[in-house]
């Protein structure tokens, strides 16, 4: 039986679409995860697979700290290569993050070929440094390969949960009715920002005739107490919700950060999207995420802005006046991100 290591760690950005490949592999693999202690992998990895923790970080600070984490790491990777020969690890699949560094050091020095798979139109630190010496790069977005000349790339899309990939009914919570579905993701730790922005603009969409559904994140806490402050049968407003494929199938209009996780979502569901990006991000690379998505015509670009402007509120007008919610949606067709789990797992069995 094959064994494959997979190393994803952090963020959901990084985890799901791990999550997501492991899922559709057969039985006939046998898979462990590497993680780190007290991340996002903790809570949902041990599920479904063995999770093997390492100790890791970044490189960061002064000087003298990063030559402390630069030994750290040296360690890390040969702790790596030793698991590796113990679990007797076929092939290496990773998505990224602080645990992508010692796990392709650690498989160089086993010998053991590596996957890295990157979701963003701007490849991520890791794997611009550390792309060169995987056997195979996998991308979610194609423009990500100008970054990458001296790897070996291949655009496979990014995997997704298969929940996304079956129909699902509306939540009998969401407002009914006929008027414009508008989903506002403000993502799972809470875009404070974009979510003023919103909150400037609901009484105007509630006026239009808008049925409203505003997912906050859990550290947004303008709304304390939620039953309470539901102020319009047409308006729902929660920190998180786990039906969001139902939620974007349905939906006329998402409101969104430009994460990879958020951006693959979209596109599955070829849901019409107006995508704020985060401007704080690495090397900028949710705006470079959502511009991919606004060249084919299924979302509109705005730029965080002081929440009083009305350049949020003045673009939904528009795209519902004119009708181009319909046109948007149609041109969703053009993005090929079907098959992700597939194309990976043929890159895996070349390389392994």
């Amino acid at each position: 039986m094959p064994r494959l290591l997979i190393a994803a760690s952090g963020t959901g950005g990084h985890i799901y679409p791990a999550l997501s490949f492991a899922d559709s592999l057969s039985n006939s693999w046998e898979i462990e995860w590497l993680g780190v202690p007290d991340r996002l992998e903790v809570e949902l990895v041990p599920k479904k697979y063995n999770l093997i923790k390492l100790k890791v970080g970044g490189l960061q600070g002064n000087i003298f700290r990063k030559m402390f984490d630069l030994c750290k790491l040296l360690f890390a990777s040969i702790q790596v290569s030793i698991l590796l020969r113990q679990k007797k690890i076929n092939v290496i699949f990773t998505t990224g993050g602080y645990i992508s560094a010692p796990s392709i050091l650690g498989a160089k020095i086993a010998g053991i070929p590596v996957l890295l798979h990157e979701s963003n139109a701007i490849p991520g630190k890791v794997t611009r440094l550390m792309g060169r010496f995987c056997d195979h790069v996998a991308l979610g977005i194609p423009s990500a390969s100008e970054y990458l000349e001296r790897c070996r790339t291949s655009f496979t899309g990014t995997p997704v949960r298969s929940e996304f990939l079956l129909e699902h009914s509306l939540p009998s919570w969401v407002p009914s009715g006929e008027g414009v579905l508008i989903v506002i993701m403000g993502g799972s730790q809470g875009a404070i920002k974009m979510n003023e922005m919103v909150r400037n603009v609901l009484p105007c969409l509630i006026e239009q005739g808008c049925r409203v559904v505003h997912l906050t994140g859990k550290k947004d806490c303008f709304y304390r107490n939620l039953d309470k402050d539901k102020s319009h049968p047409n308006l729902v407003v929660r920190h998180f919700s786990d039906e969001i494929p139902a939620l974007l199938q349905h939906a006329d209009l998402a409101i969104s950060r430009a994460g990879s996780g958020a951006i693959c979502e979209l596109m599955v569901t070829k849901t019409p999207s107006i995508l704020i990006p985060f401007p704080n991000s690495t090397d900028q690379h949710q705006e470079f995420n959502a511009a991919y998505m606004a060249r084919y015509g299924g979302a509109v670009i705005v730029n965080q802005h002081d929440p009083e402007k009305n350049i949020l509120k003045n673009i939904i007008s528009n795209l519902i006046d004119s009708n181009s919610l319909s046109q948007m949606k149609s041109n969703m067709n053009n993005y090929n991100c079907i098959n992700s789990e597939n194309k990976i797992f043929d890159i895996i069995t070349s390389i392994s």
